[in-house]
Formats: structure tokens, sequence, C-alpha cells
């Protein structure tokens, strides 16, 4: 699993998108921890209800299942930019310079293929559910309560779309580290072995006395 790591951003043309993208990252990623909290506040009323008057919330599987692509999906780019999905640490820890950064690029490009591909078959997801002439859009519903299904589906294609965005950003920033042979590129996370870390956090304590 990752470690710590640290984004460096400067005045390029590439630090700048990078910052502007995390904008949008950061609001995805609050609107996955609101739906985190709404599905608690509807737990807490449907056992609250199903207690004192034996009258549980209606549909609260089917808003589970809508909210849950809030939750999985909108703050996957976020956590990609930062370095904090599953990595290989044990190997990449050995290696430096242009070999660190090309082993980088083709990571990200496989991801970026990937993620191509299930932007596609996402879309086509929705698209099935999505239809203009229907009531409320939509050509399915949920099982309970009848909730459209066509938002939740949207959802997965407009994440996966933002993730794209970022992986580019990253091939762009890793392929420009690899051509120059920079040590510390901007806009691609950097691992911090642990010493580092305890550095930063050290530095960071400082500031706030």
């Amino acid at each position: 699993m990752a470690g710590h790591s640290t984004v460096l951003e400067d005045g390029s043309l590439l630090s700048r998108l990078d910052r502007s993208l995390l904008g949008l990252e950061r609001f995805l990623a609050l609107l996955s921890g609101l739906a985190v909290f709404a599905l608690m506040v509807l737990a807490v009323i449907s056992v609250g209800g199903r207690n004192t008057m034996n009258a549980p919330l209606p549909g609260y599987v089917d808003w589970i299942e809508q909210a849950m692509p809030l939750i999985a999906f909108l703050g996957i780019s976020f956590v990609q930019r930062d370095g904090g999905h599953i990595r290989m640490d044990i190997l990449i820890s050995r290696l430096h310079g242009r070999a660190l950064w090309l082993f980088e690029l083709i990571s990200v490009l496989l991801i970026l293929l990937l993620m191509l591909a299930l932007v596609w078959g996402s879309w086509a997801h929705f698209d099935r559910s999505f239809d203009w002439s229907a009531p409320l859009w939509s050509r399915d519903s949920s099982i309970d309560i009848g909730i459209p299904l066509w938002p939740a589906k949207l959802l997965a294609p407009v994440a996966f779309s933002v993730l794209c965005l970022r992986l580019v950003l990253q091939i762009w920033g890793y392929g420009r580290a690899f051509l120059l042979g920079l040590e510390t590129p901007v806009a691609v996370p950097l691992i911090q072995g642990a010493a580092e870390q305890a550095a930063a956090e050290a530095e960071q304590l400082e500031g706030q006395e």
C-alpha cells in the first residue's frame, strides 16, 4: 500500500492544470463524504422508526443503492492525485531516477487504458437506463419505492472521466520527468519514506506553534 506522498507545485502550465483539477476532485470527494453522512442519518431514522413506531424508513435499501456510487467512485481521482491507491512500494522503493519515472509512466498508461474502457462501458450502462421520453427519463427504477436508477448510473462515467483527466496529467508529469531526468517533478505524487514523513510532520507542527 502507498505510504505518505506529496505533490509539488510551481508556476508551470502542468502545475496550474493540476491545481485546477484538484478543486474539482476536492468537491467530488466532499460529495462522497456527505453521502456517507447522509446514509448514517438515514440509518438512524430507519432504525429509530422501527424501534419506536414499528415503521422503518420506506425504501431504505433503495436509497443505499443510490448512494453507493457516490461513496465508491467520486473520491477515486482525489486519492489518485495523492498516490493513495494500492502500490507496490517494495518494488518502487528500489527504483530511482529515470527508471522510476518510466515504471510510473507505464503503470499510469495501463491504468488510463483500463479507465477509458470503463468510461465507455459505464456510459453504455447509463444510456440503457436513460430515456428522454420515459417518465422521470428512466427506463428502470428501484424495486421498493421506484427511484429512477439513471442518476446513480451516470455517476460512474462522470467519476471515471475525472480520473482519466488526472491520469493524463500524471502521464504528462512522469513523461516530462523521464525525458528531462528530473528529481522532483510537479503534479505527480512523490512517495516519502518514514524518515521524510516524520520530518515533514515535525516541520508542520513547528509551523503551528
